[in-house]
């Protein structure tokens, strides 16, 4: 493939089909839905972990190593989703994207609802932590099935021209399942202390039972993609007598593409470890109040509402590669800046450099992924290398961050914001480097018209100086 300029478009830029705006409309509430799960379940898990898992599930530890291990309960979640992607991806490119939606979202729930029935370890000893560790697996490997899935069925409806704008109302999700989440945890977590860590902390992933049910709703009644289906009639003739293609081995056969598509992810991932998990960690070590943090994630979530769909729309008029690489930039120009705000102990210099952290320069590097990472590959593995690609990067950026960032700050005996800024820096640095890489991918044809692309990732040319 040539090599594209950030401004060029690529000439098969149109779709065989005419989509039908009701019914895309469903898709993309559906994918919204799904993705307020996500969100909502892993960020309430992210935020408890700091504030009461480590009394809970860890008392015998130090508070220091208390917390690394309550946010290591956070990395299994983490480690798990790429093995979710594997999985359902492999039966989403062979069976159906639809039966994959449902069944991820069933896991997702049950897992969060268990959790919040979970006896700690007063009471049932080391058992509670492993059951805790084994819980939240089970919920990163649905997780790591449900964005691939949600993703592509809002993608795989929409028009080339406004496949961004349509992503965007499904990634609305983030900022809004982050906004539930911070609410919840702060109408429990201004109980008295012995109320909170005695049942509060356990509501909020109880009321994952209404998302849960809400979602199953909407997502019964939408159709399966009709790329997909596609696709699907075409392999019935291509395959018959022939040994069936494996798409995990097509994705794995091109690995350029995979290597990008994570590394791009990792600066927004990371970002969103550090504000919305680590941050309660370290602004309440240097004085801040929760509430103070809490308006602060409040704040990031209400931006990020208008944030996400603005920039997810702006990648179908400038490209996906302008939006994210401006938001890696800024990223790499302003760590410095966000922590000597962070570190001046003012309440509203906390939520501004949280706002600009997470509602603007995450959102810019993470609204256009959907999209994006649907554009690398052909029909046949874009479940697999999509999920696997957002999964990896949610794995690297997010799952460890929080840890790396925690031993740190032990390590540097003390609460200095130096090495934390570097660590921002280099997400930010990896994810410019990356995208830099990778050509332009909007408006590409999705329909594979029977030609390789159907079988192995699209090639991914480095762009022109």
């Amino acid at each position: 493939m040539p090599s594209a300029q950030p401004s060029e478009r690529p000439e098969h830029q149109h779709q065989p089909t005419t989509p039908n705006p009701a019914l895309l409309r469903k898709v993309a509430i559906s994918g919204l839905l799904g993705t307020v799960i996500e969100y909502y379940d892993f960020l309430v898990y992210g935020t408890l972990a700091a504030l009461a898992f480590g009394q809970l599930f860890f008392p015998k530890t130090n508070p220091t190593v208390g917390t690394i291990a309550a946010f290591g309960t956070l990395a299994a979640g983490y480690v798990a989703r790429p093995l979710g992607g594997a999985i359902f991806g492999h039966f989403g490119d062979r069976i159906g994207r639809k039966s994959m939606l449902i069944l991820t979202m069933v896991l997702m729930g049950g897992a969060s609802i268990l959790i919040g029935l979970l006896p700690t370890y007063a009471s049932i000893g080391v058992a509670a932590p492993a059951l805790l560790v084994l819980l939240r697996v089970v919920q990163g490997i649905a997780i790591g099935g449900e964005w691939g899935g949600a993703t592509l069925m809002v993608v795989e409806h929409a028009d080339a021209e406004r496949r961004g704008f349509w992503s965007g109302v499904m990634q609305m999700g983030a900022p809004l399942g982050g906004l539930l989440s911070t609410v919840s945890v702060t109408t429990v977590a201004s109980l008295p202390g012995d109320q909170f860590l005695t049942w509060g902390w356990r509501v909020p992933f109880l009321c994952s039972a209404v998302l849960l049910g809400i979602g199953l709703y909407v997502r019964i009644s939408i159709t399966e993609s009709p790329l997909f289906q596609q696709a699907a009639e075409a392999r019935k003739k291509q395959d018959a007598g022939s040994a069936p293609n494996i798409p995990l081995v097509q994705v794995l056969r091109r690995p350029r593409t995979l290597i990008l598509g994570c590394a791009i992810g990792i600066g927004p991932f990371a970002l969103t470890s550090i504000i919305a998990t680590f941050m309660l960690t370290y602004a309440t070590a240097i004085g801040y109040s929760r509430s103070d943090v809490m308006t602060g994630l409040m704040g990031t979530s209400l931006i990020g509402l208008v944030a996400i769909p603005f920039f997810s729309a702006l990648s179908d008029r400038v490209g996906r590669r302008r939006v994210v690489l401006g938001g890696a930039v800024g990223t790499i120009l302003l760590a410095f800046p966000f922590f000597a705000l962070i570190d001046s102990k003012s309440p509203t210099l906390l939520v501004v450099a949280m706002v600009l952290a997470q509602g603007l320069l995450q959102s810019s590097m993470y609204a256009p992924l959907a999209p994006l990472l649907s554009e690398l590959f052909g029909t046949r593995v874009r479940y697999t290398g999509a999920s696997l690609g957002y999964q990896l990067a949610a794995l690297i950026g997010g799952g460890f961050t929080p840890m790396f960032a925690s031993s740190l700050l032990a390590a540097s005996g003390g609460i200095r914001s130096t090495p934390l800024s570097i660590l921002v820096m280099a997400c930010g640095l990896v994810t410019a480097v990356a995208i830099w890489r990778t050509a332009e991918t909007r408006g590409r044809d999705l329909s594979g018209n029977g030609n390789e692309n159907d079988h192995a990732p699209l090639p991914v040319a480095s762009p022109a100086a």
